[in-house]
């Protein structure tokens, strides 16, 4: 998620200096930009964030054994965005 934010920041700059400080209409303002950003940042109040979530399944299992909790695999096939 991180690369696609800075990915957004890189292509926003580029628009923003090819066009210089009077954007088209329709094109992001640095305001917008940055209040976008903050809306899609991440948010501490989410209840999925505090889980101690791991990205190996050996990992996993290793302190599933030793704390006596069950493993919950979360997989998906195909595009993020449109999973198969």
């Amino acid at each position: 998620m991180l690369r696609f934010h800075l990915a957004f920041l890189l292509a926003f700059a580029l628009l923003h200096s090819a066009f210089g400080q009077d954007a088209p209409v329709g094109l992001l303002t640095a305001d917008d930009l940055l209040n976008m950003h903050q809306k899609l940042s991440k948010c501490p109040e989410e209840p999925w964030r505090s889980i101690p979530w791991k990205t190996s399944v050996l990992e996993a299992q290793r302190e599933a054994a030793t704390t006596g909790k069950p493993i919950l695999i979360w997989a998906m096939d195909g595009h993020p965005l449109g999973c198969t």
